[in-house]
């Protein structure tokens, strides 16, 4: 399997988008959060028109097969950013074949452009793929991960 491309979405592509929706759902086993209430596609539009929303395709057959969604996030006690992977995902059939690290690879090129310090993401205990990966091309931070969830005012 070769990858035939790795596309950054833009506003116009909203049905990739869409696809690439479907493969988190199946891929996180969580086809209900990525699904049910997905937002329109002038919603789409406009997320994918945004400068700090970055995201990333690997296509096979025109057909959406792994991707990214990424967040830069501009920095207050520095004047630099840093990218966040928000959501990386592969369909089960491409799995190991170098697409995660094909779109990670895309990023850090476009990460470089925009003189961001660093791309960042997390991996959850357990999941030891994506440990593995991430494990390959960056260095390991040990840390604990917070919800906090907003504060209601009726």
């Amino acid at each position: 399997m070769s990858v035939a491309e790795i596309r950054v979405l833009t506003p116009a592509d909203t049905a990739r988008m869409e696809q690439l929706l479907d493969v988190f759902g199946a891929a996180f086993e969580d086809p209900e959060h990525y699904g049910a209430a997905r937002p329109g596609a002038a919603y789409l539009a406009r997320l994918l028109g945004r400068d700090d929303f970055i995201t990333i395709v690997a296509l096979v057959d025109g057909a959406v097969v792994g991707g990214l969604a990424a967040y830069q996030l501009h920095k207050f006690e520095r004047a630099r950013s840093e990218i966040y992977i928000y959501d990386l995902a592969v369909a089960e059939p491409y799995r190991r074949r170098g697409v995660a690290t094909a779109v990670i690879a895309e990023l850090q090129d476009i990460a470089a452009r925009r003189d961001a310090w660093v791309v960042y993401v997390q991996a959850d205990l357990g999941d030891e793929p994506a440990i593995a990966l991430y494990s390959k091309l960056g260095v390991r931070e040990d840390v604990l991960h917070f919800d906090i969830p907003p504060r209601r005012r009726h």
